[in-house]
């Protein structure tokens, strides 16, 4: 079962949503589905990749619309903190290289913002060893 830490007011509902989330998020990227993060990012969503660059919710799109470098992604080391209306998913993440077939590891750390009785993601942060 994945580690959570979590303020005294978060509910049980809340961590399971935030893993079901945390779950999509990976296979989505694996899986080139633009559709699940269109409907799950926050308009002002901005992302740091691993190269350094940051890429807003647009070209984060575009760039999840083409053909994964990465498969066979699992999360694990998963760590959910809430703190007030903001939820911060930290993880390591194990996979398989398209390229060459050679196993990675990286770590990433999601932002997710409850709006309106909703939780979207607002900001994410990839490193890849």
């Amino acid at each position: 079962m994945p580690q959570s830490a979590t303020a005294n007011t978060a509910s049980a509902s809340d961590l399971d949503i935030l893993h079901d989330l945390n779950r999509n998020y990976l296979r989505a990227v694996e899986e080139s589905d633009v559709r699940w993060f269109d409907g799950n990012l926050s308009d002002d969503f901005l992302n740091s990749n691993p190269d350094g660059s940051i890429v807003d919710r647009a070209r984060f799109l575009a760039q999840i619309g083409k053909p994964s470098s990465v498969k066979n992604i699992e999360g694990s080391d998963i760590l959910i903190r809430l703190l007030g209306g903001f939820a911060f998913i930290h993880a390591r993440t194990d996979y398989v290289k398209v390229a060459d077939g050679s196993k990675g590891f990286g770590r990433y750390t999601d932002i997710w913002q409850n709006r309106d009785g909703r939780w979207l993601c607002v900001s994410a942060h990839v490193t890849r060893g």
